[in-house]
């Protein structure tokens, strides 16, 4: 009898996996129009909304320029405490910004929070530029950091919902390439305008540009066809699909409709009469989302630690202090560095995947870390940071060596991937996920530029960068066992991977099936065109 009963149990558990699997091929037929050609549409939405990033960019480069030529305008000379709050404060109001734009992002679309972020960046910006004391200042520079907090929280999560599976890591890395473009341009206007008297204001001024432009290309863009369905406008969703994907049938542009409408609707169903708070409780409760999380998270926390916003905001500081006569000048040389590397990134990153990128890029930002900490010693500071001796020499160029490498890592590898980690959540939690890993990367700001400075004086040059080189370390390790790596496939395929571990393995296994399937429809496709 318990033999039967045990028997019984057992039929019905395979005939329930049967099923799945059958809804889960029944599902993959339905996203054939993936494998088409794609249009220039998706690139230009992805073009225009990564605009989004300029604003970051370029306020992360140009506060560098600002605290070093900011001298007594704001009624006295800042010390190391002012400086570090004048440079942290952006990134807690990002905190907040990206908070509230992930509250908000499922009721009122996605391009609604980049408005709202493009609005208060240019509010913020004027503020600044007409600061006559330190409190104006910090106000000013509070609402620019909720401008920035709000568009970095959507950007990436909007270009990943409109971008076709197979160009999404380059489309999502477009926004990086916009924000390294804009610490580029910041350093490029700050060495321009540093024998300007006041030029600082018109530094902080010129951070409205983008955000103006942003503004004016941004109703050229449509909602994402995720959130038109979820709103229940399948028909827009499809005049969006069928521009993304022109050389698609009207048959593959209605199956994607309802491809995504039936994610949707699970959606609905699941979040029918539930709070704010059950929501956001689904990212720890359920074990496959807190996974994803971990994983995304992580990887956003280690690069930031890591070491390289303490390069942006204070690499003129940190230049002047080993010796450098023009320390603006030569950040730029590190700007340029992380634009360059940062194409790399996008290059690469949907052929060779973005974990093999990691494990290629994480080691060696540790060593140049440990290198530059290692060169320090040469370079012997007092307590408040000014040189022992006037002259530095060659340390101060092996130093500049070793900053140009790490950056080069960092950009070519973390710097992008860290931002592509919104791909990893389910729709389900998609924005609340994307606003727990931006408020990561704020979060882990404000420690960074509100330490730095303090850390420097109490535990030397080499203290400090000998600790960021142990973050990247370790981070290395970690990224070995929690991230798997999902180039190529779709986002309603990659909430799969977490049902199974940190899914290194299920990743490899699904890739495999898909390129498998891929191979067979190629055939399939020669066949029928031997045979006509």
């Amino acid at each position: 009898m318990r033999n039967s009963s045990i028997i019984s149990k057992l039929d019905e558990k395979t005939e329930a996996i049967h099923i799945e699997t059958h809804v889960n091929t029944a599902l993959d037929d339905l996203d054939t129009i993936e494998l088409t050609q794609t249009g220039k549409f998706s690139w230009f939405i992805s073009i225009v909304a990564a605009i989004g990033g300029m604003l970051f960019g370029y306020d992360t480069g140009i506060i560098s320029a600002v605290l070093v030529y900011l001298n007594d305008d704001l009624g006295h000379v800042l010390n190391a405490g002012e400086k570090e709050l004048v440079t942290s404060i952006t990134s807690g109001g990002a905190f907040f910004g990206a908070i509230i734009a992930g509250m908000t992002a499922d009721r009122f679309g996605r391009k609604g929070a980049i408005y709202a972020g493009c609005v208060l960046f240019i509010l913020g910006a004027v503020l600044q530029a007409a600061a006559y004391s330190l409190a104006q200042m910090t106000v000013g520079r509070f609402i620019v950091g909720l401008g920035v907090g709000s568009a970095a929280m959507i950007v990436p999560l909007y270009i990943a919902e409109v971008a076709p599976a197979k160009y999404r890591g380059r489309m999502i890395g477009l926004d990086n390439m916009s924000i390294t473009g804009g610490q580029l341009v910041s350093y490029g206007i700050g060495a321009a305008l540093a024998s300007v008297a006041h030029g600082w204001r018109a530094m902080v001024a010129i951070g409205a540009v983008p955000a103006i432009v942003l503004l004016s290309l941004l109703p050229f863009c449509p909602e994402s066809p995720r959130q038109l369905i979820y709103h229940d406008k399948p028909d827009q969703a499809a005049a969006v699909i069928r521009r993304i994907f022109p050389n698609g049938t009207d048959l593959q542009v209605s199956q994607k409709v309802e491809h995504i409408s039936r994610h949707v609707q699970d959606l609905k169903a699941l979040h029918a009469g539930k709070s704010t708070f059950w929501k956001l409780k689904q990212l720890y409760v359920i074990p496959s989302n807190l996974r994803a999380l971990i994983a995304g998270c992580g990887l956003m926390a280690i690069s930031q630690l890591g070491g390289f916003n303490s390069l942006m905001y204070y690499s003129s500081t940190l230049f002047g202090i080993v010796g450098f006569s023009n320390p603006v000048a030569v950040g730029t040389i590190i700007a340029a560095t992380n634009f360059i590397f940062t194409w790399v990134n996008l290059m690469l990153v949907d052929r060779i995947g973005r974990r093999r990128i990691l494990l290629c890029t994480m080691w060696a930002m540790a060593l140049f870390l440990a290198l530059a900490a290692i060169i320090f010693h040469w370079i012997p500071v007092n307590h408040d940071l000014s040189l022992v001796n006037a002259t530095v020499g060659w340390p101060a160029d092996v130093v500049l060596v070793c900053m140009i490498f790490y950056v080069a890592f960092y950009s070519s590898g973390m710097g992008n991937t860290a931002w592509l980690s919104s791909e990893f959540f389910p729709m389900e939690v998609r924005a609340y996920s994307t606003m727990m890993l931006t408020c990561t990367c704020w979060g882990s700001n404000v420690i960074v530029a509100s330490t730095f400075l303090t850390q420097m004086e109490n535990t030397t040059p080499s203290g400090a960068f000998g600790f960021y080189a142990a973050i990247c370390f370790f981070g290395w390790i970690a990224v070995y066992f929690c991230y798997p790596e999902v180039k190529g496939m779709t986002l309603e395929d990659i909430r799969e991977i977490f049902q199974h571990g940190f899914g290194i393995q299920r990743a490899r296994e699904l890739q495999a099936e898909a390129k498998q399937k891929k191979k067979m429809q190629l055939q399939t496709q020669g066949s029928e065109e031997l045979k006509v």
